[in-house]
């Protein structure tokens, strides 16, 4: 199974945090990052140039003791990865009760970039495009939309309606419409072909005898999180009456939690042997 990864150190970075500083008090020592991205062909120059611009975009802080760097999560950090978490981890399992949450805006030209955003979260939170101004979700997300309307200061050129569907299309022809379920479905398809093989390989060598080491097992459950998590924000998770026939994502994320519950003991193992968090004094962080 091989460590050498494509994906940029700052993503990584983020799934590194997500997974397993945030749940070790959310603050750690560089030489701890650089130990741990190496396993996947990172340059030390690249993780630390990585922290900075995560430390100017607000997602990490960083402190000194002594000579050693510790890098902390931020409280807008923390909020990202929990709710990324809650995604990822336990998805949108709510009862949908019928009824659709229209979003509809008129933002101006000149607020492109506003407008380009705002529909970027929308997708992310569930809303699919009904028509190039009308949005629409199955669940209420209200609290999460108005913080996104607030933040981008746009209340005055939004609107949003709760409706029923009277017709004249049938459900799943108008999901069809606004969200394309046929994508998202082969991306689902990738990641079984991918992963249904190597959780048949992982039981195999337990059942023969030479398990995975447990750095193996790290870089292994650090790829599952990191190629799985991307679902939670192209899959609207759609009521099951709505989805088309043959749909792969309740069998996609039966795998993810197995095989990451499988490779749990040892990658923990891995990442507490390495870890070191900043060490505190009764008022804090020591200087």
């Amino acid at each position: 199974m091989g460590r050498n990864s494509v994906v940029g150190p700052q993503s990584m970075l983020f799934t590194l945090y997500g997974d397993y500083i945030l749940h070790r008090g959310g603050e750690v020592w560089v030489g701890t990052l650089i130990r741990v991205l190496i396993e996947f062909g990172l340059s030390e120059q690249a993780i630390r140039s990585a922290l900075s611009r995560m430390s100017r975009n607000g997602w990490l802080n960083v402190e000194r003791v002594g000579k050693k760097p510790y890098y902390s999560l931020t409280s807008k950090g923390k909020r990202l990865l929990s709710e990324g978490a809650q995604l990822i981890y336990h998805g949108r399992h709510d009862h949908w009760d019928g009824k659709w949450h229209l979003l509809t805006y008129s933002i101006p030209e000149g607020m492109r970039d506003v407008r380009n955003r705002l529909r970027k979260e929308l997708s992310w939170l569930g809303y699919g495009m009904l028509s190039n101004a009308t949005w629409m979700c199955p669940r209420d997300v209200n609290p999460q939309l108005k913080s996104l309307i607030d933040t981008l200061n746009i209340g005055q050129f939004v609107e949003t309606f709760t409706a029923t569907h009277n017709g004249f299309s049938e459900g799943k022809e108008l999901v069809a419409r606004c969200w394309d379920l046929d994508s998202i479905n082969k991306e689902y398809a990738k990641f079984l072909d991918k992963y249904r093989p190597r959780v048949e390989t992982y039981l195999e060598r337990q059942r023969n005898g030479n398990p995975l080491e447990a750095s193996e097992c790290f870089v292994e459950r650090f790829m599952l999180i990191h190629e799985y998590r991307k679902f939670p924000f192209i899959d609207p998770e759609l009521p099951i009456e709505l989805l088309p026939d043959g749909w792969l994502g309740g069998e996609a994320a039966s795998l993810f939690r197995e095989y990451h519950r499988l490779l749990a003991d040892k990658a923990n193992q891995f990442f507490d042997a390495v870890f070191e968090k900043a060490p505190l004094g009764g008022d804090g962080w020591k200087k």
